[in-house]
């Protein structure tokens, strides 16, 4: 009887612990790594580093000094050298080492035995990157950060940059447009496509940039941020009339480069290297973002004038593409599908679109479109995004890398109040000021009833 009340006694504690722990994993991952997680994959490593090395075949023979000196102070066996481990760097999501590889290696060894470790170590995922000839960091990451998205507290971010998501290996997606000046993005309805531009706008206002937008649903996605808009058109016939006003904006900053740069007038735009971040800052134009959003609709045709009215945009949308990056003039294309059977103009604009992210969209079809030229296994990732997790997609660029990333939450009128308190960064243009939008005017919070003075009683 007093074995059995010590055994209650002490295991009441213990299975409240064990369900701790089990909530605090799936509910709070990030406080369960902190507490359980971290140390128990931490003497993982420690304790069989050399072991899963040897096993993952990422262990060499060892020197013929080495041997020596083995065989002639100890008498064990020599065995095969593991990569020589760094100084483990525990983060809030995971763990950072860095390897010094062995004559004969290459990264790409470590990075085919990235599964093998993250079962042989405990851990979600086994990220490596190339740190400099020789040495690699192994990043790995304790839990799924994508399924409860937290931005890092800081990050570095610098002009015309916006950390828009996180990434499955817990860093921050950049979105950087002097990197990457053109984007498209892709998702069905409800996949988060509208909340990554959400993001984008939000942080683009905080900064010295022209923001323009085509909306072709009537302004229902970007009516919302017009108080910091400096143009926006909300159906084709408007979008016919502010692509020429674009265009002729980007030649007369040709026209300023050749004139500030020496370059002969004569020169044509096509053959002029030099961009605006070559002028001084009291004369470089104001960079300008123009967002499209439902690109198709700029495509749909319903009569003859119709059609000629969608070639005139579309050769205007890929004038912007090809020469818009030297005049300061960056493209943010989003749609439900893109593809040939828009029209003509379709995939020619769609190559000038070095970025690409793609959310959850309808047809394998439609993900080839997006990444199918970049990386045929991200396509396959593509199709894999359930509907469940709305805001994950897959961010390449044409250099063939990619990741798959989320985006956190973030309300409309949240996004729409940073517009509202950034409204007096929206820069002067005039060639752009017929098409400002309307900012509707706050209404005014009624008064409460007035309260009346109560005589005083004796």
């Amino acid at each position: 009887m007093t074995d059995l009340t010590t055994l209650l006694e002490v295991g009441g504690p213990v299975a409240a612990l064990g369900g701790g722990a089990a909530y605090a994993r799936a509910k709070h991952p990030r406080v369960y790594w902190s507490t359980v997680g971290l140390p128990i994959s931490t003497a993982r490593l420690l304790s069989s580093y050399g072991s899963v090395m040897e096993a993952c075949g990422l262990t060499v023979a060892p020197s013929r000094l080495r041997m020596l000196a083995v065989k002639a102070t100890t008498r064990r066996e020599v065995r095969p050298v593991p990569p020589r481990r760094g100084i483990i760097r525990p983060t809030s999501t995971g763990l950072r080492l860095r390897l010094r590889l062995a004559p004969g290696q290459e990264p790409a060894d470590v990075a085919a035995s990235a599964e093998r470790l993250r079962h042989a170590w405990g851990v979600h995922a086994v990220y490596v990157t190339t740190v400099k000839p020789g040495v690699v960091e192994l990043r790995l990451v304790g839990f799924d950060v994508l399924r409860q998205v937290r931005m890092p507290r800081k990050v570095d971010a610098g002009f015309l940059q916006v950390p828009v998501a996180l990434r499955e290996d817990a860093l921050p997606f950049i979105r950087d447009y002097r990197t990457v000046p053109h984007q498209l993005t892709l998702g069905a309805t409800l996949s988060g496509k509208s909340m990554y531009l959400r993001h984008l706008i939000a942080g683009l206002a905080l900064q010295p940039v022209a923001l323009v937008g085509i909306d072709c649903k009537r302004g229902v996605e970007l009516a919302p941020f017009a108080s910091r808009l400096t143009a926006l058109a909300t159906d084709p016939e408007q979008a016919a009339e502010l692509l020429p006003v674009l265009v002729k904006e980007m030649e007369d900053r040709y026209d300023l480069i050749k004139a500030r740069q020496g370059i002969a007038p004569n020169t044509p735009a096509e053959e002029i290297t030099s961009d605006v971040w070559g002028l001084s800052e009291s004369e470089r134009p104001v960079p300008m973002v123009l967002f499209v959003d439902e690109v198709a609709e700029l495509f749909l045709v319903a009569t003859r004038k119709d059609e000629e009215r969608r070639d005139e945009m579309v050769t205007q949308l890929i004038r912007l593409a090809q020469l818009g990056r030297a005049a300061g003039i960056y493209l943010e294309v989003c749609g439900q599908r893109f593809g040939a059977e828009l029209g003509k103009g379709a995939t020619m604009l769609r190559a000038q679109l070095t970025g690409r992210v793609c959310h959850r969209v309808n047809d394998e079809a439609s993900a080839k479109m997006a990444l199918g030229d970049i990386a045929p296994e991200a396509v396959t990732a593509a199709c894999a995004i359930a509907p469940e997790r709305p805001g994950l997609a897959v961010a390449g660029d044409t250099s063939g890398g990619w990741s798959r990333i989320r985006t956190p939450y973030l309300s409309l009128g949240d996004a729409a109040e940073t517009c509202r308190e950034s409204a007096h960064l929206v820069p002067d243009l005039p060639a752009l000021k017929p098409f400002r939008p309307d900012v509707p005017v706050r209404p005014v919070e009624a008064p409460g009833p007035a309260v009346r003075p109560r005589p005083v009683a004796d």
